[in-house]
């Protein structure tokens, strides 16, 4: 196959079956995970000489921009992104109070910004932090799954990405992971507790959680049929140091459910569909259990944690996952490094992890508010200086 014939959806494919295409795969905007804050953003359009624009948020806890057309064609990014999109009818409470923006998403978590100076928002309230009983659990309305808002267009999206556009998406998800969602309803000191002292209850919410999730995978997969190669998931089992339980509870509580959802996902999908499967931190012990439960894509790779060498990663697991990310430090290097420092941390990520394919390129998470545009620049060059493969 020659240079010339290789498309963006075509690119991505031969690297997610860990072969070598013509050059490493680039995203930038293709996932809530994946993408670029609007303070970043809006500079990098200027920089890169493109008419302003009345941004779209893609997320709007991080405040990260939908990444337009022209930046993606400029920048020759190669997945796109495709989310659901909100219950009919539902409208998120949003105020301003006591120097905070404030707002209440479907779930019933509250989320505050400071209005002066903030970036993003932070959990302030859980709406379960009261409900400790499984009786009382059971009386709780969760959001619906099925609700037809969260499917409009995505059938039709799907098929102009891969059939029209032959670029490749990541289907979204519909709510964080299944440990995430616990937390965060119930607050983090509380589900903690639980694990250990409430199991009953523990083990009810996690389990609402997990069937909430495979209801929207089956009837988004339905609707795709073919026209999916990627699907995202996520848990945040780790901190930069080490896990944030211990091995042997997410052994008993977690990986069960991550494995009876991923195998759904399978069993509903029309096509060899790929997990991509986000987790901060020193994930690296933790890599064979999640490769065991059916993940394929780890994503962010989180070059600063304790212990996640890249090159280490690749030689002792990359038969098995394709690593999505990793390719610059997203905490010192590019925010305050030089141009050369991103270049050289950029070639050093490529040598580690793109032979043999299964490497696609992105920062460590989304680019933040405070990365200059010229270091997403030096990035980028270097990507198509040291990502071509001969």
């Amino acid at each position: 196959m020659t240079q010339t014939t290789w498309t963006s959806r075509k690119r991505v494919e031969t690297t997610l079956n860990h072969r070598e295409p013509d050059r490493v795969p680039f995203d930038l905007g293709g996932s809530i995970l994946t993408g670029i804050h609007e303070h970043a953003y809006r500079r990098l359009r200027a920089h890169l000489g493109l008419p302003p624009r009345d941004l779209v948020i893609e997320d709007a806890f991080q405040r990260l921009a939908k990444v337009d057309e022209d930046v993606k064609q400029r920048l020759d990014v190669d997945v796109y992104g495709i989310n659901p999109g909100p219950p009919r009818g539902f409208q998120m409470p949003q105020w301003s109070e006591d120097g905070y923006d404030k707002f209440r998403d479907e779930w019933g978590i509250e989320w505050w910004r400071p209005l002066d100076g903030g970036f993003y928002y932070d959990m302030r309230a859980h709406p379960l932090a009261n409900v400790e009983t499984v009786q009382q659990l059971a009386k709780v309305e969760f959001p619906d799954p099925l609700d037809p808002g969260r499917y409009d267009g995505v059938a039709q999206q799907a098929d102009e990405l891969m059939n029209h556009k032959q670029v490749a998406y990541i289907l979204g998800r519909n709510a964080p992971g299944i440990l995430e969602v616990a937390l965060w309803t119930r607050g983090s000191e509380n589900f903690y507790v639980d694990m250990l002292a409430n199991r009953p209850f523990a083990e009810a919410l996690l389990d609402i959680v997990l069937e909430n999730k495979m209801k929207y995978w089956a009837r988004i997969l339905e609707l795709v049929g073919p026209n999916v190669m990627m699907i995202s998931e996520a848990d945040d089992l780790c901190t930069q140091q080490g896990m944030l339980i211990s091995p042997d509870l997410y052994r008993d509580l977690i990986k069960p459910r991550h494995t009876k959802l991923f195998e759904h996902i399978r069993k509903h999908a029309a096509t060899d569909v790929k997990i991509f499967y986000h987790c901060c931190g020193a994930v690296m012990d933790l890599l064979p259990d999640l490769i065991e439960s059916g993940i394929d894509v780890l994503n962010p790779v989180q070059v600063s944690a304790l212990g996640m060498d890249t090159k280490e990663l690749k030689c002792r697991f990359g038969r098995d996952l394709t690593f999505y990310g990793g390719g610059v430090d997203t905490q010192r290097i590019l925010p305050r490094g030089t141009p050369q420092q991103v270049r050289d941390e950029v070639h050093r990520r490529i040598e580690d992890l793109a032979p043999g394919g299964g490497f696609i390129f992105n920062t460590v998470h989304n680019i933040q508010a405070d990365v200059p545009p010229e270091n997403i620049m030096a990035m980028w060059e270097a990507l198509r200086d040291y990502g071509l493969y001969s």
